[in-house]
């Protein structure tokens, strides 16, 4: 998603200042510590898992296996269910020792010999229904078989031995073991699928052939022994791919994380359930904190691919209690195991509300009732320099950092500051009215504004989600992107929502329905000391953050003519229907193929983020050079469509597999700088520019809410910042059978982009596509011009 402008032109520096240093050692040195940093978080989810009876085997199975063993024993003593091992831990180490340590009488050796043999039987069974489903889980070739024709018979016992092993109520964690790791390409074929990928994209075959012999020389060169390093990483660590991911792409940005890296998630559009700001407010906080509860207590149902595999959850983790802390060279996330407060911004001033009472979580109406103080505490305005401090966390990661050092170091600012860092999120009461017309397309482009930047300075961009209310009750949320990527804060949105609309409700009035008469103690306002140094600094803040803001071209767009209904009807992938519109409309946007970016999950492996889809083909490239040519009739023109889109979704699938291009590039890129080694080829592919950024917002992940019986509830997606600096960002989501949602961003500055041109290009598109099908369908398949 925003993490592609990250990407762009992605470089950094590894310096040891004139020291002699053995690069091998070092590199070895940096992996072994990733693969420590993984095991550390395995052990503790262990942890977890025994606490709440999974591994992946339960409590209760543990229960019935000693009841067996021990009835055995007992009753029926010439059956030996153990082999000799009963009687050996009877007579050998440890029994005898805690028998006479403890004084027992000795008939407990029994029992104690048949509760340790149950013990080392059930986990025996724990660790090989873990390693039965790891290898299970290797197979991937369900996702390439046609719908149509059904599963394959190695597939269809594939699926039975899987729903043997899975679990009917799985804990969050119960499958991150049986996860496989994430497989690493072997460096002939990414190249080999690196050239397939930018051939369309060359403007003649003497530059393709110049792409070919750097790629080639790469390849035959230095590419093994960075190969090498990749290897031993990808056996040692979790994942070979993602903390190099959050650290090189995302923390040592330097560049503002408003707008560049944050991304944004709207109101379901066409209704609203109350106009009062605090009771939506509190209707959506307090269903956030049961969704952290659900997480803490490991209780929210993991994520299951057709019902059965599973996705990875660890993503989970820091949705709440996490913070992004700037630093001069690179920044760091912390997490707080626990957090007992939010932090409230309304009109440039803080509050921090607790949200227990006595160890109980607060219900609607009581956080309502606390709101209702915020927005009565209009008689004390926000001090100088208060009102537009949250423009800190909206400039470049340098200048709040050192900003961070000199003036919030200590004393009560510290205090303060630690008060934001440590909430479990922060919840914006916005000033203005989220306003939302069909017949007005404009104030939808204003509401998807407000969320991605608002005024630049009234946000906290640094935690893990801003939650952001409207005065007339619509609402919307601001994240940060390295902790977790959209897949992750959606569901979380699907929650909430569902949640607001279908379980807690608001009455008559429009406050909240759920609670009692009790009022809990008020927010506490935030003491800030601003010198007068600290206030120029904010205001100087605040003149670079309304450039960045002005900058952004932002167009929303609802179609409404068709949908999911269409694509499926005619046997297409949404997915791959959707990307070929964008290709069709960029190229009439800019007369040209550029390199485009699709992000992809790899969720079906242990820590798995994101992988790249290259879109532009050989195949998208032919169809979309038909579709302006009237020399090919209707029935070619959807001969190429169909070829292309079946390849978009061929290459979609093996990104999800672990046979992507980029991330693994990326890797020998990060191998190489800590080498110290120069590649030409790694210079070039890590710094063509992503002119298309694209991405897909999931919805209706775990089926919360009932379409058929809210059908007004459909979401709008969200969507990001401009990519490169002459280039879009595309996100998208298919809401329904007949709705989908556009969110176009571009840079003002930049002469070779327009939103709005670029949004009615993918009207136009995606009006000629239908046109092209509707035709072929009714049996025209004459020359006939879509234009």
């Amino acid at each position: 998603m925003a993490e592609a402008h990250q990407a762009v032109a992605f470089s950094f520096q590894i310096t040891h200042e004139g020291v002699n240093i053995n690069y091998d050692f070092e590199i070895l040195h940096i992996v072994w510590l990733s693969g420590l940093r993984s095991y550390r978080k395995r052990f503790t989810r262990f942890l977890n898992n025994l606490k709440n009876g999974v591994f992946p085997s339960s409590v209760e199975f543990f229960a019935l296996i000693l009841i067996l063993v021990t009835t055995s024993h007992f009753i029926f003593q010439t059956i030996d269910p153990s082999f000799g091992l009963i009687n050996f831990f009877i007579h050998h180490f440890p029994i005898p020792h805690l028998i006479a340590l403890l004084r027992l009488p000795q008939q407990a050796s029994d029992l104690l010999a048949c509760i340790f043999y149950s013990l080392i039987l059930w986990f025996a069974k724990a660790m090989l229904m873990r390693y039965m489903l790891k290898c299970l889980l290797l197979y991937k070739g369900w996702m390439f078989e046609s719908h149509t024709k059904g599963p394959s018979l190695k597939s269809r016992i594939w699926f039975f031995l899987v729903r043997t092993l899975t679990i009917k109520r799985p804990l969050l964690y119960s499958y991150q073991s049986a996860l496989p790791r994430l497989p690493l390409p072997k460096v002939k074929d990414t190249i080999e699928k690196y050239l397939l990928s930018v051939k369309p994209l060359c403007d003649n075959d003497e530059e393709f052939e110049k792409k070919r012999l750097l790629a080639y020389e790469f390849r035959d060169g230095i590419a093994k022994r960075l190969q090498r390093y990749l290897v031993f990483k990808s056996w040692w660590a979790s994942n070979y791919v993602s903390d190099w991911w959050e650290e090189y792409v995302y923390l040592r940005g330097r560049s503002p994380i408003m707008i560049n890296s944050n991304f944004y998630g709207i109101d379901a559009l066409l209704v609203c359930p109350t106009s009062r700001q605090t009771a939506r407010a509190a209707n959506l906080v307090h269903s956030c904190l049961l969704f952290r509860r659900l997480i803490d207590r490991q209780e929210l149902k993991p994520i299951m691919v057709q019902g059965l595999v599973p996705l990875c959850s660890w993503q989970y983790e820091r949705t709440f209690n996490t913070t992004r802390i700037p630093g001069i060279e690179t920044d760091k996330l912390v997490h707080y195991d626990d957090s007992q407060h939010i932090v409230v911004m309304r009109k440039g001033k803080f509050y921090r509300m607790n949200i227990y009472y006595k160890g109980r979580l607060l219900l609607p109406k009581e956080i309502e009732s606390i709101l209702d103080m915020i927005i009565e505490d209009d008689v004390n305005l926000a001090l100088p320099g208060e009102e537009h401090l949250g423009v800190v966390t909206a400039v470049d990661r340098v200048s709040w950092a050192r900003t961070r050092n000199e003036y919030f170091a200590r004393g009560v600012n510290r205090t303060s500051l630690d008060a934001i860092e440590k909430a479990a999120f922060v919840l914006v009461l916005d000033d203005m009215d989220f306003e939302f017309d069909v017949s007005d397309p404009s104030k939808l482009d204003k509401f998807g504004r407000v969320l991605l930047h608002g005024q630049g300075y009234d946000r906290w961009y640094d935690k893990s989600f801003c939650l952001i209310v409207g005065k007339n009750g619509r609402a919307g949320f601001n994240a940060e992107h390295s902790w977790a990527d959209a897949p992750i804060i959606a569901h979380l949105w699907e929650f909430i929502l569902a949640n607001d609309f279908a379980n807690l409700g608001y009455d008559e009035n429009g406050r909240c329905r759920t609670g009692n008469g009790f009022r809990p103690p008020p927010a506490t306002r935030l003491k800030w000391d601003f010198s007068s140094q600290l206030c120029d600094k904010i205001e100087k803040f605040v003149i670079t953050a309304n450039e960045l803001v002005n900058d952004v071209d932002l167009k929303l767009i609802m179609y409404t003519d068709y949908g999911k209904g269409f694509m499926k009807k005619n046997k297409v992938s949404p997915d791959a229907f959707i990307q070929a519109a964008l290709q069709l409309a960029y190229f009439r946007d800019a007369n040209k193929f550029s390199l485009t970016y699709e992000a992809s999950m790899t969720r079906l492996f242990r820590e798995g983020r994101t992988e790249t889809v290259r879109p532009v083909t050989i195949e998208s490239a032919a169809w979309v050079r038909s579709m302006n040519n009237d020399s090919f009739s209707t029935s070619e023109k959807v001969a190429l469509f169909k070829a292309a889109c079946i390849k978009h979704q061929n290459s979609y699938q093996h990104a999800m597999c672990g046979e992507g291009i980029d991330r693994h590039l990326f890797c020998l890129y990060v191998v190489s700088k800590y080498l110290e080694i120069d590649s030409a080829f790694l210079k070039e592919v890590l710094s063509e520019p992503w002119k298309l950024s694209t991405s897909q917002t999931p919805h209706g992940q775990a089926g919360l809410l009932d379409l058929r019986k809210y059908p007004k509830h459909i979401s709008a997606g969200g969507g990001f910042g401009p990519v490169a600096d002459d280039g879009y960002g595309v996100s998208y989501i298919i809401a329904g059978e007949d709705t989908m949602f556009f969110h176009i961003s571009s840079k003002r500055s930049s002469s070779a982009t327009d939103s709005l041109r670029f949004a009615q290009n993918i009207r136009k598109a995606l009006q000629d596509m239908k046109h092209m099908l509707s035709s072929s369908v009714n049996g025209s398949g004459d020359k006939t011009s879509l234009e």
